[in-house]
């Protein structure tokens, strides 16, 4: 007999979690123990030994995902984490498994692939798409010097990304819960890293280079 799997549901939106435990709720060897709706939450769970693994979403206010997973993988190694996220694979997988995740996959292939992956990723594996580990394998064997958008810290990328969705400096501050003030140093700081002058100059280089399609 399998051993049940313990799965802590990490996304903001209660609608989401919701379908979710309805994908999970038939399978026979996975158990849903929570579902929360921030990273503050699902670290307390965490800590008490709750699951194995955490499905986490990466856009949260407060403790965005990328920042729930470092702490996991600093607080609770042996838990296994699998991103459910609305961004491409492009977007974000690749700073997520840096950090420590060990699957990724997108909320529109949710339902078809998301026992697969839990499995996947509960038994040891990793779970990403064909053309994600061909990105992953090319990255490996890349010796260039990075883009620069790659040098951006996780929030510097986030911040990059809702100024070329065309959000107000106020509108990003209040999405994630932060001062108008750290919106604006974190813009300023992406501007330098990355050379530009201006947003049009940011938006332009998104669209070279297909950040955010």
């Amino acid at each position: 007999m399998k051993e049940t799997i313990r799965i802590l549901l990490v996304d903001d939106h209660a609608i989401m979690r919701e379908g979710l435990k309805r994908i999970l709720a038939p399978v026979a060897d996975m158990a849903i123990v929570a579902d929360v709706g921030d990273g503050h939450q699902a670290l307390a769970l965490i800590r008490q030994g709750a699951c194995d693994m955490a499905v986490v979403d990466i856009s949260m206010p407060a403790m965005n995902g990328m920042e729930l997973i470092k702490r996991i993988k600093d607080e609770a190694p042996a838990v296994r984490v699998l991103v459910l996220s609305m961004h491409k694979e492009d977007q974000f997988a690749m700073r997520a498994l840096r950090a420590g995740a060990s699957g990724y996959l997108t909320k529109e292939g949710a339902s078809d692939r998301l026992v697969e992956a839990i499995r996947k990723v509960a038994g040891g594996g990793m779970y990403v798409s064909p053309a994600l580990a061909e990105k992953m394998a090319f990255e490996l064997n890349r010796h260039s010097e990075k883009l620069p958008h790659e040098r951006l810290s996780d929030r510097e990328f986030e911040v990059l990304r809702m100024i070329v969705e065309d959000q107000s400096v106020n509108q990003i501050a209040d999405a994630l819960s932060l001062s108008a003030k750290t919106i604006s140093t974190h813009k300023a700081r992406l501007m330098r890293k990355m050379e530009l002058h201006s947003v049009v100059e940011l938006v332009h280089y998104a669209l070279q280079h297909r950040l955010f399609e």
